[in-house]
């Protein structure tokens, strides 16, 4: 520091000292403004740029809360069809069976009618063969039996006993 001090030049301190007002001096008059607006022009930028962003946070959340109500909508919707669904699903089933059921009904209706129209055809066909055969049993026995006139006084008697008067 000593030989700083001992190797001042008051000359030289002048000069330097008229150097530096006239490189301030230039430097406010030429360089200071546009350095001055370009700082003031990124400070607006960063300005706009914050509020385009705020804008944007604030769309994004209105987006999302559209989305909710959009997507809560369709969750809905979609409920609402399933359960109609369901619905229509179950009314086919039932509609089947019901169907199914009186069908069945049906069915079991006309085999009953069938097989009682086939058991009076064959009681018709047994009381026929069994009045055919009782006819020919009693015409062979009275053949028999009648072969003399006191055994047929006899039979008619009987007969005519064993008949009741309504």
């Amino acid at each position: 520091m000593e030989k700083l001090i001992n190797d001042f030049s008051l000359g030289l301190f002048f000069w330097q000292a008229i150097i530096l007002l006239v490189i301030i001096f230039l430097l406010g008059k030429f360089a200071w403004k546009p350095i001055v607006n370009a700082l003031e022009a990124r400070e607006e930028g960063i300005a706009d740029a914050l509020a385009a962003a705020e804008n944007a946070k604030r769309e994004l959340t209105n987006l999302k809360a559209d989305n909710e109500k959009l997507l809560a909508e369709a969750r809905l919707e979609r409920d609402a069809m399933l359960k109609e669904a369901r619905e229509m699903k179950d009314k086919m089933i039932a509609e089947a069976k019901e169907e199914a059921q009186t069908a069945g009904a049906q069915m079991i209706a006309q085999a009953q009618a069938s097989i009682q129209s086939e058991k009076n055809a064959a009681m018709a066909d047994i009381k026929n063969q069994v009045s055919s055969l009782s006819i020919d049993i009693a015409e062979k026995l009275l053949k028999g039996q009648l072969a003399d006139k006191q055994a047929q006084e006899q039979l008619v008697g009987s007969l005519l006993n064993d008949i009741k008067l309504n």
